[in-house]
């Protein structure tokens, strides 16, 4: 079992405070021949990282707080779609969000601190789009059909709200109130 991972800050028990939570999936990443964990991204996924970033500065989303995945196309990911931001959030480097169930983000989800408004996790699929499905119970606008008629591709993200602390984050308890991917643009 990994011990928990302290993002820094205190905790406010009982909060009402709204809370936004963006999942990220990796960008397109290569094949070559090292271990899964130690794959790099493609030429695509050094295109699409930073068009990721670029579209959420043009929405006005900024994070807190930022909890990627240990594995290199994640973090190359990140490095690059972190570029394209007003400034740079708090980022924590995550071995549990390498191949987690959406049970497991859930509860790494649940140990952020409460002050922190936006979190922006860059994960793995199918981890990223469960978790993004199991959360949303509800949606605005399409964003509901689009995640499920594309599916969450590379470099793309979904926005969730939810009213209440941290960790009472749960199955149906946000509200998906966006998707996008590279393609979309």
């Amino acid at each position: 079992m990994s011990a928990a991972v302290s993002f820094g800050g205190t905790s406010t028990p009982g909060s009402a405070e709204n809370h936004r939570l963006v999942v990220l999936r990796h960008a397109k990443a290569d094949w070559p021949e090292v271990s899964d964990h130690e794959r790099p991204l493609a030429e695509r996924g050094r295109t699409e990282a930073p068009a990721a970033g670029r579209r959420l500065a043009d929405l006005g989303i900024t994070p807190d707080l930022a909890l990627c995945s240990t594995a290199v196309r994640t973090r190359e990911t990140w490095k690059l779609a972190v570029g394209e931001l007003p400034h740079r959030p708090r980022t924590v480097y995550e071995e549990r969000i390498y191949e987690a169930s959406p049970g497991e983000l859930v509860a790494l989800l649940n140990e952020v601190p409460e002050e922190t408004g936006t979190v922006l996790l860059v994960g793995h699929n199918p981890g990223v789009q469960a978790l993004a499905q199991i959360l949303a119970g509800r949606s605005e606008g399409d964003s509901a059909s689009a995640l499920a008629r594309r599916g969450f591709s590379t470099a793309a993200f979904a926005v969730l709200t939810f009213t209440g602390p941290w960790k009472s984050l749960e199955p149906q308890s946000a509200t998906l109130t966006g998707y996008w991917a590279p393609h979309e643009d």
